[in-house]
């Protein structure tokens, strides 16, 4: 396994070069680029952008992971599912052009407060996600559903989504949510739900007794997954103090 981290919370206010340097200092491995933070690898960049940024981390030995999109699907109104696909297929066209493996999507709710019954939302989303697949493969580049939303975490709801989308190329992004993944204090029930379908893997803070860890590495481990943890943490006053004693946890869970 490998470790590196989602510039979600804990990298929203680095550039570039500072992400890189971190990464570097640290010992990270790859970053998920999640859009709108300070790096600015958005789709308005132009070709030679697109290149310099993918030259950047090359030179730099630091994998771009994944793009980390906050697309979802589940609105009831057509012509917002449709701009929410749309927005995926030209994310997967910029990830491409980083030589980046996958764009992170996500379900984000469900609509059964007007009258919509979970079973159909659900539906939609994996139709939705099939078709983001579908175009996505073309250019080489996974979509990656995020076990993630306030109803939507439910893993057996991940797992209706993700028979639903019926593709190859639509996986998973397990969360480790301690609410929403754990049964009588194990993930393996849920784990085993949505495991054939795992390609990244997001952590948050090891420390939290609540969540098995252990177990979720000893799982990992199981199935060979040979893949990326990416720790989504929050930011710190000591952003490379903090990573430092991440990341020998980390070594030390997964040893």
């Amino acid at each position: 396994m490998k470790l590196g981290i989602v510039t979600y919370q804990i990298a929203k206010d680095w550039d570039v070069p500072t992400l890189i340097d971190m990464c570097q200092k640290i010992g990270l491995q790859g970053v998920e680029l999640r859009t709108t933070h300070a790096h600015g690898v958005e789709i308005d960049l132009t070709a030679d952008q697109r290149q310099g940024v993918k030259q950047q981390f090359a030179d730099a030995g630091v994998e771009i992971v994944g793009l980390g999109s906050a697309f979802e699907y589940h609105a009831v109104e057509p012509e917002t599912v449709k701009q929410n696909i749309d927005g995926t297929v030209e994310y997967a066209r910029l990830a491409a052009d980083l030589g980046c493996p996958g764009v992170k999507v996500r379900p984000n709710g469900l609509q059964v407060d007007r009258g919509i019954p979970a079973e159909k939302t659900l539906e939609q989303i994996g139709l939705a996600l099939r078709e983001c697949g579908q175009s996505a493969a073309d250019l080489g580049v996974e979509i990656r559903l995020e076990v993630h939303g306030r109803e939507t975490s439910n893993p057996k709801h991940m797992r209706t989504i993700i028979d639903h989308a019926d593709h190859d190329n639509v996986y998973i992004c397990w969360n480790s949510n301690p609410a929403g993944e754990t049964i009588n204090g194990s993930i393996k029930e849920n784990f085993d739900l949505l495991k054939h379908k795992l390609s990244l893997v997001h952590i948050n803070e090891l420390h939290r007794a609540e969540y098995p860890w252990r177990e979720l590495f000893a799982l990992l481990k199981a199935e060979n997954y040979t893949g990326y943890t990416l720790a989504e943490i929050p930011d710190s006053p000591e952003p490379e103090r903090l990573l430092r004693y991440y990341k020998a946890l980390w070594e030390a869970y997964t040893a």
